[in-house]
């Protein structure tokens, strides 16, 4: 029977069903990122926005209209992460503004919900570029309004849309160089996809289940002491036996026997040649010497079960501390100023705490923020005014549509794109002047900040004029990739001339997790030596993934 319009429950499960198929393709989504680093992106953050939305859709009995598109459209809002993130659900929320006061869609409601997703979406980005995510949802737009004024019945509409959007996408590279060089379409363009082609699965008759988590209660420090004391069997024992001979089922019944008198829990799985075995017991040594006598062990696992409890209440308890003293932070008077940053490693920061950063959110380059982060942030700074620094240029984003949704404070968004940017905007606050001549030097300022960055390429790719191959370093400035090749310390130092000139009065070296001390001081000392003028500093950054943050000022 032919579908002639879509009714709110409809509506919930296509949009489940687009939330389904983009998380199924998120990591080869994320494998058009141009860059070859091994960041999560577009297909990451895509799939977390959605998901955020999915979640609230999928806990809703019976849904109606308005409220399914409340909570599609806060859902996607709070969770959005990234730049990809942040424009999906920005037409969402576009595109929930032109179907919530309708109990059915037709054809010309969705065509204008689609014009109406399109426009929200470009108003939230500030240099639209063509060649993204917004020109293929504007060709569908246009697609949907074309057909809805031929009268076209939903379902041909839905693939025509379809056809047109990966037609658009196909074009992508054609529009913006650099997807051309790299030898692939827009990531983001083909994340909006993958959500619409899963929803017209789901209008043409295939059935998706989304499962909701639900959310842990947390357990308080009085449970975890009552569930400590009634841990009966203390160690958690698992192993595999490489058996001598297959074990009979009267073999199997007897061992399985033996370990209920010792334990329980219990799972043993025979085959031919090996059985699984878990069991938790006070005695790991007894379930081991039998098993040893029907073959060699593998893959052998005790845990202290007793001490994992005694670690959760530590846990437990540090975080209720915590909570208490925010509490406490909030009774004290508010302070003029408050600043939040974006952090990547535990040295760098150290580094924002000492500046006097009230408030830290863990993530940046390899986990971008999402806005429910930035608000979560902002409501725990004791201030009037709050200044934010994403410095990541896949976080601004995020937070300004943080900015847009408080209002009993007045937040700042400084764009830093990188740590030392961030660094150096902090450094340049100061109390003497009003919040908003404090944003007018620190915008001033951070263009005076180059920012490069080691990392390893995953995959083989042709950018920048430059012939990238997996495994290879490269060093990544502001606007492109600078240096490649085998040697660490060459790469590092390559990107370092192309950034440095005669101007340079400061170099700040960053080194990561994976770098140690004597190998960064031994870096430091050969660029010393290279910039006899410049003042060079050394930190550790302990950010993952990126062996060297380099700024040159």
């Amino acid at each position: 029977m032919e579908i002639k319009t879509i009714n709110a429950a409809l509506c919930a499960k296509m949009f489940l069903g687009g939330a389904k198929n983009l998380e199924a393709n998120k990591e080869w989504i994320n494998e058009l990122n141009v860059f070859p680093v091994p960041d999560g992106d577009t297909g990451t953050n895509m799939t977390l926005t959605i998901t955020s939305a999915a979640k609230e859709v999928a806990s809703l009995e019976n849904p109606e209209m308005e409220p399914l598109c409340k909570a599609i459209s806060s859902g996607s809002l709070r969770g959005a992460r990234g730049n990809s993130g942040v424009i999906l659900s920005q037409l969402l929320r576009g595109f929930t503004k032109g179907i919530k006061k309708y109990d059915e869609i037709d054809a010309p409601i969705l065509a204008e919900a689609f014009e109406k997703a399109v426009e929200t979406a470009y108003k939230a980005v500030m240099k639209p570029k063509e060649g993204t995510i917004l020109t293929v949802a504007r060709g569908m737009a246009e697609k949907a309004s074309e057909l809805a004024q031929e009268g076209v019945e939903l379902e041909e509409m839905l693939e025509a849309i379809v056809a047109e959007g990966d037609a658009v996408l196909a074009r992508t590279p054609e529009m913006l160089p650099v997807l051309k060089e790299a030898g692939v379409v827009d990531s983001g363009g083909q994340g909006l996809m993958q959500v619409i082609k899963g929803a017209l699965d789901v209008f043409k008759g295939k059935e998706v289940e989304y499962t909701v988590e639900k959310k842990s209660t947390g357990v308080s420090v009085s449970q975890a002491q009552i569930e400590e004391k009634e841990i009966k069997f203390g160690y958690c024992t698992e192993f595999i036996i490489l058996l001598e001979k297959p074990m009979s089922e009267e073999t199997e019944h007897d061992f399985k026997e033996f370990l209920m008198s010792i334990g329980d829990s219990i799972v043993l799985v025979a085959d031919e040649d090996i059985v699984k075995v878990h069991v938790h017991t006070n005695d790991p040594g007894k379930a081991i010497s039998r098993a040893l006598t029907y073959g060699a062990l593998s893959r052998m696992k005790i845990d202290n079960m007793r001490e994992e409890h005694h670690e959760k209440l530590i846990k437990d308890a540090e975080k209720l501390a915590a909570q208490q003293a925010e509490e406490e932070k909030k009774k004290e008077p508010k302070k003029e100023c408050g600043f939040i940053s974006v952090s990547i490693g535990e040295g760098i920061g150290e580094i924002f705490k000492g500046l006097g950063v009230d408030c830290l959110i863990e993530g940046g380059q390899t986990m971008n923020p999402s806005t429910e982060d930035m608000l979560s942030a902002i409501d725990k700074v004791n201030a009037d005014h709050v200044f934010i620094f994403p410095n990541n240029k896949n976080v601004i984003l995020a937070a300004n549509q943080a900015k847009a949704l408080t209002k009993d404070k007045k937040i700042f968004v400084i764009p830093t794109k990188t740590v030392p940017q961030g660094i150096t905007a902090v450094i340049n606050y100061n109390p003497e002047r009003t919040p908003e001549e404090n944003e007018a030097a620190m915008l001033e300022e951070i263009q005076h900040v180059k920012t490069g960055e080691v990392t390893y390429a995953v995959r083989d790719t042709h950018i920048d004029d430059k012939e990238i191959h997996e495994g290879d370093y490269m060093g990544i400035g502001d606007h492109s990739i600078l240096s490649v090749g085998k040697k660490l310390s060459d790469v590092t130092k390559d990107m370092l001339a192309a950034m440095a000139d005669d101007d340079t009065e400061l170099i700040s070296i960053y080194y990561g997790a994976d770098i140690d001390e004597e190998t960064a001081n031994k870096l430091g000392n050969e660029i010393m030596e290279l910039y006899s003028g410049c003042d060079v500093e050394i930190y550790s950054g302990g950010q993952p993934i990126y062996y060297y943050v380099i700024s040159v000022e």
